[in-house]
């Protein structure tokens, strides 16, 4: 058995790509537009190699509301190499990072459309560090 991908909903797919893609760095692999379906199928991965895992991004041309939210869903994780350069780079680009890095090893923000992303720091946890220590958690991930 080999894990294939996750997929996601979203209301506004302009928006989702431009956070998974410009802003976390993900990679657009295929994309399939159904117009008998009305929808869009967009595949993202790292692009890293060996790297198999992808996220499905489903964009339903018709979804007019916002897809309910649920922390049912838990999140997606990302490997990252220094979790302190990832989140200040994310946080100059607007995103709020929602549970700071303050243990040197994990952050969480949030897509566009609520997904919960955890960036874990590769190997061993980074040494403590401002602003990052003291800075409190916000809303929910």
């Amino acid at each position: 058995m080999r894990f294939l991908h996750t997929m996601l909903r979203v209301r506004d797919l302009d928006a989702a790509l431009g956070f998974f893609v410009g802003q976390l760095g993900l990679r657009e692999i295929r994309r399939k537009d159904s117009e008998k379906g009305r929808f869009t199928l967009v595949f993202l991965g790292t692009g890293a190699a060996g790297d198999g895992a992808e996220i499905e991004l489903t964009y339903n041309w018709d979804q007019g509301e916002p897809y309910a939210t649920g922390r049912f869903f838990g999140h997606l994780a990302f490997a990252v190499d220094d979790v302190y350069a990832t989140c200040e780079r994310l946080r100059a680009q607007g995103v709020a990072i929602l549970r700071p890095p303050r243990d040197g090893h994990m952050a969480f923000i949030k897509s566009p459309d609520g997904h919960s992303i955890e960036l874990l720091q590769r190997g061993e946890s980074l040494p403590p560090r401002e602003p990052w220590a003291s800075m409190p958690n916000q809303g929910e991930w």
